[in-house]
C-alpha cells in the first residue's frame, strides 16, 4: 500500500509525539514536494509521503534508526518502494541497507540534514525567518563544525555530490523550498 498524505501523517503521529520531529518530517516532506514540482510533477503525493515517513522510527528508536523504520512500515503493509526510498536517507549514517539510487532518494538524502542546518541557522537570525536567509550566511554556519554539531556536513556534501550539484545550488534550492512552506516561519 502507498499511503495517502493523511494516512502517512497518522502513521507518523502514531510513532512521534514531539513537535520537533513532527515539524521536521513536514518540512522534509514539503521540500521534497517542492523539488517534485520540477522533477516529477505527476508524483507529488508520493514524494511528500516518503518525506513524512523518512524518520518514522527516530523518536522511539534513535539507536536503530532506519532498521526499525523499515520494520514499522513493513508491518503496516507499506509498499516496498516507499520503504526503500524513505529509509535510503540513512545510508552511510545508520544501518540502512538502502543506498540512494533514485533521483528522489538522492534529494532526500541531501536535504534531510540540510533542512536541519537551515532550521538551526534561522533560529539564530534576528528575523527568525528563512525568508531573508541567503546562501552566504548558511555557508558560514556550514563551515562552523560547532554550530548545529549534530548535523552531518559530510552527508550534505555527499548528497550534493550524488546529485551532481554544486553545494551552493543545493543550498539555494533548499532555502527556496523552505520559503514556500507555511510551517517554517
Amino acid at each position: 500500500m502507498i499511503p495517502t498524505r493523511e494516512e502517512a501523517l497518522a502513521i507518523l503521529k502514531q510513532y512521534n509525539k514531539e513537535d520537533f520531529h513532527l515539524q521536521h518530517a513536514q518540512i522534509v516532506a514539503g521540500v521534497l514536494e517542492w523539488f517534485a514540482r520540477e522533477h516529477d510533477p505527476e508524483r507529488l503525493d508520493y514524494w511528500y509521503v516518503v518525506g513524512l515517513l523518512h524518520d518514522v522510527d527516530f523518536e522511539l528508536y534513535p539507536e536503530q534508526h532506519c532498521l526499525k523504520g523499515e520494520e514499522i512500515l513493513r508491518s503496516l503493509s507499506i509498499d516496498q518502494s516507499v520503504i526503500q526510498s524513505a529509509m535510503s536517507h540513512g545510508w552511510s549514517m545508520t544501518n540502512s541497507k538502502y543506498q540512494p539510487e533514485l533521483f528522489m532518494e538522492k534529494i532526500l538524502f541531501a536535504i534531510d540534514e540540510l533542512t536541519g542546518l537551515i532550521g538551526a541557522t534561522v533560529v539564530m537570525r534576528p528575523s527568525g525567518s528563512v525568508s531573508d536567509l541567503e546562501v552566504k550566511s548558511l555557508k558560514k554556519k556550514f563551515k562552523q563544525p560547532s554550530f548545529a554539531a549534530g548535523v552531518s556536513r559530510e552527508a550534505i556534501q555527499l548528497g550534493a555530490d550524488q546529485l551532481g550539484w554544486d553545494l551552493d545550488d543545493l543550498m539555494q534550492q533548499t532555502i527556496l523550498a523552505m520559503r514556500s512552506l507555511d510551517i517554517v516561519d
